[in-house]
């Protein structure tokens, strides 16, 4: 069966195509560089999202590592299966993962500052009673700011153009452009910057200048034209008898690229040796140059070192058009050309004039993508092209004429743009460029846009009650909280989901671990920012829990102390004074007396400093009275009772413990310990913490059933005694 595994080696059959059909085209062939050692012992193919492919490797299970060195067992890798294979990867910059962190990272303060101020000028749209906030005047220009900055995070593409005046050279050096760049320009220049309106035409072909080269990955272009004739270049004696070259000369010229002066001089005409023999020759190159470099454009202005001449205003450009084009035409009827004895000099010179006069068919010959023969028409033939409706036909028939072997991302986008459709625009930046254009190019889409910005903000039953915006910010979040070093900017973008988002942040934060201090302290910071109150107290306990259970006690009540958390500090003292009165030591003292400490007031109903203190004095003198069985020692422990008892800071619930703990010191045969008004105390107390039992906050204790009992037998006991041997006249 094609594509199973044989029985020999495990070698992949390959699929050779429908019998009858002929050899199927040449699969492109993309590496991995997964980083398993061999031998490879399963391999999983899943998708991912849009074009993304997930390739995960293993290694046998139990295999023998190499030299007892740490390896690899598995590896998880994507392969982008939309950049057409080997083919364009000189033409593109891939971007990694640490360039798109940053560029994740770089956009947040954009994005958080265009929602402040969209926040800000609806409260003055409700005052105002303005009908949404695009409608104000000012909101475009927040928009191109907020554009301007993301652009700058994706690179700047060199306005200086493709040529440079250096012997042997024609294209430029320079940073390869993305395709991430190139859409987020593209939705610039269409949707938000209206002082372009007039001259999207002209805009348009100076994008086509910077990113022409994307094209390349799918089909020929001028770019791949100029890239592959300048690899031959440097070995070329007599350039002119290359048709290459004129190829060349004639697709740059057809998309605007003027500087194809310097490559006109080229020429061998020009060299010193020959100006003399071939002077009518060099003189028709030096016209057509001239003329190339004074052709008209319409707009605003030229970047410095642009060929052309500029005109700002129609009027200016039809005068300047009609004078240019007279001065082609004159030239192509020149009788120099009789003169020119070089063939492919006076063919590809007047290709270039034909081109320069509007000639479809030269144009046509001349350009290799439907891009390139939209941006010609607007050159040479309609150079008045304005409005959407009137670009998409043209556009259609340009794709008519031309039409692409392959699909890419940027023209479907742009014809999206163009057709004036935001759902497609929205689905081609979906499919091919990733959920942070799309997070972020929602604001281009409906700065201006009353359509889109209807679609993107309606809420949608069949989306739980949210709209389309919401619901791709929050795809980006939790894309963004799925890595551990960008989960911290998704609560920008969960926060300004007004339905989900809030829910969403809470549960993000609730998740995060709590075993580094480091980054509890970044999520309570997150819930600050975000005034979630009652997240940050459920994270201090979290973590006070956690450390409590993990040995680290003072850094749990350090937490339960910010959570202000008193059901588990008085639990906690509890638990230490219970483990206080199984051993008086000095050191098993140090311990819980710096952990009191610590708890300071927070510890509530459990006692304190104070209490700790004369109950260890009460527990070494009991010890020590049972173990010498003197009086004086037993009267200090009494001392010491009555103490505890009388004072206030003693807790309730170790009132029975500590006379339990006194009633083998009461019984003991010894002289009454105790006097009369001291025993009529305590036996108070005890009737006291009998009426206590019937309240529902009592906290018992594990002290047996008859304890009671027992103690207040040795105190009847004792206070009998003690008036038996009372003398005084007030007790007779």
């Amino acid at each position: 069966m094609p594509g199973m595994p044989t029985d020999g080696g495990g070698a992949m059959v390959p699929f050779t195509g429908e019998p009858g059909q002929g050899a199927p085209p040449p699969a492109p062939v993309r590496p991995i560089r997964h980083g398993v050692a061999p031998p490879i012992f399963r391999i999983y193919v899943s998708w991912s999202s849009g074009n993304l492919l997930q390739v995960a490797c293993l290694r046998p299970p139990n295999s023998d590592g190499g030299g007892g060195t740490e390896e690899v067992v598995g590896s998880v890798v994507e392969v982008n299966l939309g950049d057409g294979g080997s083919g364009g990867s000189e033409a593109e910059e891939k971007i990694d993962e640490a360039e798109m962190r940053r560029i994740e990272y770089g956009s947040v303060p954009a994005f958080a500052l265009l929602q402040s101020r969209k926040n800000t000028l609806a409260d003055v749209a409700t005052m105002s009673h303005v009908p949404s906030v695009p409608d104000h005047a000012e909101w475009w220009q927040y928009v191109l700011e907020y554009s301007k900055t993301i652009g700058s995070l994706l690179g700047n593409p060199d306005p200086s153009g493709f040529m440079i005046e250096e012997p042997k050279t024609i294209l430029k050096v320079r940073e390869k452009p993305t395709s991430l760049r190139a859409a987020w320009e593209l939705l610039e220049i269409f949707y938000v910057d209206k002082r372009l309106q007039g001259w999207l035409p002209e805009r348009l072909v100076d994008w086509l200048a910077d990113f022409d080269s994307l094209l390349s990955t799918m089909a020929s272009t001028v770019y791949s034209k100029l890239s592959n004739f300048q690899k031959k270049l440097v070995n070329l004696q007599i350039v002119e008898d290359d048709p290459d070259y004129w190829n060349g000369l004639s697709a740059a010229l057809s998309v605007g690229w003027l500087d194809i002066v310097n490559m006109l001089r080229f020429h061998g005409s020009y060299q010193l040796d020959q100006m003399d023999s071939r002077e009518t020759e060099n003189g028709l190159v030096e016209a057509v140059a001239v003329l190339v470099s004074m052709m008209p454009r319409m707009r605003p202005n030229l970047p410095t070192g642009k060929l052309g001449q500029c005109c700002k205003t129609r009027p200016d450009f039809i005068k300047a058009w009609e004078k240019w084009r007279g001065q082609v035409t004159k030239l192509e009827c020149s009788a120099f050309w009789i003169q020119c004895g070089h063939q492919k000099t006076r063919d590809g010179l007047k290709n270039l004039l034909h081109i320069m006069m509007g000639n479809i068919k030269e144009i046509t010959a001349a350009t290799s993508h439907w891009l390139e023969l939209f941006a010609s028409h607007f050159l040479y033939i309609k150079p008045f092209t304005v409005g959407f409706e009137g670009m998409h036909h043209l556009a259609q028939k340009c794709i008519q004429l031309m039409p692409s072997s392959g699909t890419n991302g940027l023209t479907g986008l742009i014809i999206g743009v163009m057709s004036e459709n935001p759902e497609v625009v929205l689905a081609e930046c979906t499919k091919n460029f990733g959920p942070w254009l799309v997070t972020h190019a929602m604001e281009l889409l409906t700065a201006d846009n009353d359509y889109a910005d209807i679609m993107l903000h309606e809420e949608r039953p069949n989306l739980g009650g949210i709209s389309i915006e919401e619901l791709h910010r929050l795809v980006y979040a939790q894309v963004l909280c799925c890595h551990p070093l960008t989960w911290q900017i998704a609560p920008t973008y969960l926060s300004s989901c007004l339905n989900q988002g809030l829910g969403l942040l809470e549960i993000l934060l609730l998740k995060q671990p709590i075993q580094d201090n480091c980054l509890v302290l970044k999520t309570l910071e997150i819930c600050r920012l975000y005034e979630l109150e009652n997240v940050s107290t459920i994270i201090m306990k979290i973590a006070g829990i956690y450390r409590w259970k993990h040995g680290r006690k003072g850094t749990g009540v350090y937490w339960f102390q910010q959570a202000r958390d008193k059901v588990c500090l008085d639990r906690i003292a509890q638990q230490l004074f219970e483990h206080i009165g199984k051993s008086v030591t000095d050191d098993s003292f140090k311990q819980w007396e710096g952990l009191l400490e610590l708890l300071g007031s927070d510890i509530g109903s459990a006692g304190g400093l104070e209490f700790l203190h004369r109950y260890r004095d009460f527990k070494r003198s009991l010890q020590q009275a049972l173990d010498r069985r003197c009086g004086e020692a037993a009267r200090q422990t009494v001392d010491f009772l009555i103490q505890l008892m009388k004072n206030p800071s003693t807790p309730q619930r170790f009132w029975l413990p500590l006379l339990h703990d006194s009633v083998e010191l009461l019984n003991s045969k010894l002289s009454p310990l105790m006097d009369v008004a001291e025993t009529t105390l305590l036996l108070n107390k005890l009737q006291e913490l009998s009426m206590a039992k019937l309240r529902p906050d009592f906290s018992s204790n594990h002290l047996p059933s008859h304890a009671m009992s027992s103690v207040r037998l040795a105190l009847a006991s004792n206070l009998a005694r003690a008036v038996l041997e009372d003398r005084s006249p007030s007790t007779l």
